[in-house]
């Protein structure tokens, strides 16, 4: 069966320092950053945006995080 990403319970034990990802956002200010486009299901993105609103960031940059955890994992299995 596939599972998907929204569906995995080990998401729900990821822990974000607010106050870590604004000061990274500052260090990135002005970083190369190619601008992308995906097409979410809304449910998907109220749901992104409810979550980034609990972390205290915008849901781009926990988007991002997401992502980058996400491909970290990849490459560790």
């Amino acid at each position: 069966m596939k599972k998907y990403a929204k569906r995995l319970k080990e998401y729900d034990k990821i822990e974000f320092d607010p106050a870590e990802i604004i000061a990274g956002m500052r260090r990135l200010k002005g970083a190369r950053r190619k601008p992308t486009s995906i097409a979410l299901e809304e449910d998907l993105l109220n749901e992104l945006k409810k979550w980034a609103d609990k972390k205290g960031v915008p849901y781009q940059v926990l988007m991002r995080l997401l992502i980058t955890d996400g491909l970290r994992r990849l490459k560790a299995a």
